[in-house]
């Protein structure tokens, strides 16, 4: 069993997910664990806010002990500032998983959609109620939580890939 943790990074509320991913030689199970979102006060200064993030992050990974996280990498912005900005609260929690020991890896946008849609320019609503049919959920959880939720989706199915690739050249 596999408990990967994602993260949707953000300034002002960073979401996180924990799922757990078993398989045999089909595709693999996945099991909602929890879900949440980290929320930051717009008033505090910047590295309040970052601090307030790697805090956060860190205590999830400590009540939750997952194998790997999986990040939402940095999509193109039109605004510098705000990709600043966003790139700095990814860099918080990238922080709290380094310092635990916790492996990341990174996904662009357009994979977790692909991931959890089949295509990679389908909109926020469409991930959402995939994430929701896939784990068996019976509300959909908040935007940011629900993204971190297919951030941990497309890790177990790029892990899957990866072992079964790997189980394949070591059979030949």
């Amino acid at each position: 069993m596999l408990r990967i943790l994602g993260i949707d990074p953000g300034s002002r509320v960073t979401g996180y997910a924990l799922i757990s991913c078993t398989g045999g030689r089909g595709a693999p199970t996945l099991r909602y664990v929890e879900c949440g979102v980290l929320v930051t006060d717009a008033a505090d200064p910047p590295e309040r806010r970052l601090a307030e993030i790697s805090r956060g992050v860190r205590e999830v990974i400590e009540e939750f002990t997952p194998d790997v996280a999986a990040v939402e990498d940095i999509f193109y912005c039109k605004n510098v500032r705000s990709a600043l900005v966003l790139a700095q609260a990814r860099g918080a929690a990238l922080v709290a998983c380094g310092l635990a020991g916790v492996p990341v890896h990174a996904y662009a946008p357009a994979q977790v959609k692909r991931a959890v849609t089949g295509n990679g320019r389908a909109g926020k609503p469409q991930v959402a109620q995939l994430v929701a049919v896939l784990l068996g959920l019976r509300r959909m959880p908040r935007s940011d939580a629900s993204d971190a939720l297919a951030v941990a989706i497309t890790h177990a199915h790029f892990a899957r890939a990866e072992a079964l690739i790997g189980a394949a050249r070591a059979a030949s």
